[in-house]
């Protein structure tokens, strides 16, 4: 019921391409995000206390089973600003309502 209700977010899956040295990489897709619906639910966070440290915010997604092609390269866009995943995804089996992907993604510096 939370991810239907949830927010919007925009996922950013990864591809296979060859750089110009012919060496085969991963890397977030540019054709464009694909929008789910998603839960978020807080994971830890760290202040910058002192000059030159940076807030560490990380919080746990989670979004449909039906959603493939996501690794540690995607991006992802919620709450206003762009996150990177920190863990690989995590499947989560169950009944056709309750399976899901749940993913760390951690907020980049501002």
């Amino acid at each position: 019921m939370q991810r239907r209700r949830g927010i919007t977010a925009k996922v950013w899956k990864t591809v296979r391409r060859i750089d110009n040295r012919g060496n085969e990489v991963v890397v977030a897709d540019a054709d464009g995000p694909h929008e789910v619906r998603c839960a978020l639910i807080p994971q830890r966070s760290a202040r910058a206390e002192i000059p030159g440290q940076q807030q560490i915010n990380i919080t746990r997604m989670i979004v449909p089973a039906d959603l493939e092609g996501v690794t540690l390269w995607s991006r992802v866009e919620v709450l206003g600003s762009v996150w990177d995943i920190v863990t690989p995804p995590a499947y989560h089996h169950g009944d056709r309502k309750t399976r899901h992907w749940s993913i760390d993604i951690r907020e980049r510096p501002s």
